[in-house]
């Protein structure tokens, strides 16, 4: 147990590493960890043994649950809207003719049986969010006509598409559906999906509303249950599970929640990991040997995907939109395959079907060319065609991007003998780039205006900027203890070098400290220490 641990915590820190390497070469990240997979897999350097298909999927299942669940919460609705209509055909309807043209081109060009082409194309029909979102930020692409929210939406709900036409698919090929069936299923895979995911996201935001958990991390635990319930519900009911998540999440990320900033620093990290086990996974599960086999065959659909049939699908939905050229030709080469379509490429394989192509390393084959030769050139290819605007910040697409200007709140006690007491706001002068937001008046709360006066005792909650973080400046914490030097003791008296206390824990309040405070038995202190 200690050394698969082990194992684990170095792949951890060897992707994390890589993420580093990576942007520095120019190469996705998340083919550094498919690679890396791969390295360590029966084929690589480390040969670990892993063919265990069934526990892959259900591995890849739950990751991919958080990464359509935060596609949503992260995607900006306000910045979206403009392009919603084109994305939403662009994932829908533009993912069933890509499988069509891709399962024609299998059957009529390439030999396979029709029911194995349409599957190959079911299976590559959607473009990955987790590769193009990675791309979109890592590389700052600030795309013109609101592209990088187009792609944002149309690589984050077409997922469930995709799966529900490989579902379809399988069906087929296992010949137990008749026609009544057959419709049923679709309904089922779009109603009870859409439907639940909808209804699931108003009934948390009213929850929310009415009851409040004492701490942001619950905030963060309660809304992981939510995202696995969106999931679980319309599975069991035979719906489509990650519809359902997507439309969760999109709703619940633009909604006025509580500790919205906390829940987004904590989904970012969880799907960080959940990208790396991913991608990392379907690396290990892969026979690099195995791909020369198959690679003719997965070349000539690779080509075919990215200069015929997407191409083919973007130009027919967009230019009724009157989109530019450049832009169409952008959307046409940002159309990444993923790690959804080698998950939905397991799936057929555990499925009880017998076929005679290798659709696993098939897939894996359009992925690595997809990611290294698409995902690789997008900068070069946007700069090419002028599609980058430096007036326009491809952050403000995400929900998380309160992290770019940051807010805090300081909160500010009027003693009785301070200037301001008694003085109108408009009369006195606050701090540089901070606005006066609230006066707590002992049970009461004051929204001011210039004429409001100041009184003693007032509490003063000011906003403004908060820095973003700043190299050379640590924090930590140190308790006061009975025998230590520091205890009785003045903070001028005990102060030295370049530690400097922000403030004092002191039971259950804060003490803001100055020169003459008296520090206290079980009094903590908190440091900020300079590097200069």
């Amino acid at each position: 147990m200690g050394l698969n641990l082990l194992l684990v915590a170095i792949v951890i820190i060897v992707c994390v590493v890589s993420y580093k390497v990576s942007n520095k070469l120019g190469m996705p990240m998340l083919l550094a960890f498919i690679l890396l997979g791969m390295f360590f897999g029966s084929d690589g350097i480390v040969k670990i043994r892993f063919d265990d298909y069934v526990f892959a999927e259900q591995l890849c299942t739950v990751a991919l649950i958080f990464i359509m669940f935060y596609g949503g919460f992260g995607t900006k609705w306000e910045e979206a809207k403009p392009v919603a209509i084109k994305a939403i055909l662009l994932s829908s309807l533009g993912t069933v003719m890509t499988a069509v043209l891709v399962g024609i081109f299998c059957y009529l060009i390439l030999g396979m049986s029709i029911l194995e082409s349409f599957l190959l194309g079911a299976v590559v029909s959607s473009t990955d969010a987790a590769s193009v979102f990675s791309i979109l930020r890592s590389k700052r692409l600030n795309l013109r006509y609101n592209t990088a929210s187009l792609l944002e939406i149309e690589s984050g709900s077409n997922d469930p598409f995709s799966y529900m036409l490989t579902i379809i698919v399988l069906s087929l090929m296992n010949g137990s559906s008749s026609f009544g069936e057959f419709v049923y299923l679709i309904f089922c895979q779009l109603v009870y999906g859409g439907v639940f995911g909808f209804g699931l996201a108003i009934f948390t935001v009213q929850l929310l509303k009415k009851f409040k958990l004492n701490s942001s991390g619950f905030y963060s635990i309660f809304i992981l249950a939510i995202a696995l319930i969106s999931y679980a519900v319309p599975t069991l009911l035979h719906g489509n599970g990650y519809l359902s998540a997507y439309i969760t999440g999109i709703i619940l990320g633009n909604s006025k929640i509580s500790d919205k900033a906390e829940l987004v620093h904590f989904f970012d990290g969880l799907t960080g990991l959940m990208q790396i086990l991913l991608f990392f996974l379907l690396g290990l599960l892969s026979f690099p040997s195995q791909l020369p086999s198959v690679a003719l065959t997965a070349l000539a659909i690779s080509l075919f995907l990215a200069f015929v049939a997407r191409p083919v699908v973007v130009f027919s939905i967009l230019t009724p939109f009157r989109s530019t050229m450049g832009q169409k030709l952008m959307v046409s080469w940002a159309g990444l395959r993923g790690a959804a379509s080698i998950v939905f490429a397991i799936i057929a394989i555990i499925n009880p079907i017998t076929m005679n192509s290798d659709i696993f390393h098939i897939v894996f084959f359009i992925v690595l060319f997809s990611i290294l030769v698409q995902g690789t050139l997008i900068p070069f290819v946007a700069k090419k065609l002028k599609m980058i605007d430096d007036d326009i910040d491809v952050m403000s697409t995400f929900n998380d991007y309160m992290d770019e200007l940051p807010v805090q709140f300081l909160q500010l006690s009027i003693p009785p003998e301070y200037p301001w007491v008694n003085e109108k706001i408009r009369d006195i002068l606050l701090p540089p780039d901070s606005f006066l937001l609230l006066i707590v008046r002992g049970d009461e709360n004051i929204i001011p205006n210039g004429e409001t006066e100041i009184q003693a005792n007032d509490i003063l909650i000011l906003s403004g900027k908060s820095p973003k973080k700043i190299e050379g400046i640590s924090l930590h914490e140190m308790k006061i203890k009975k025998e230590t030097r520091w205890h009785d003791k003045k903070i001028a008296d005990v102060l030295m070098g370049d530690e400097r206390i922000v403030l004092i824990r002191r039971g259950e309040g804060v003490v803001i400290p100055k020169g003459n405070t008296v520090l206290q038995e079980n009094d903590t202190l908190v440091f900020t220490e300079i590097k200069q």
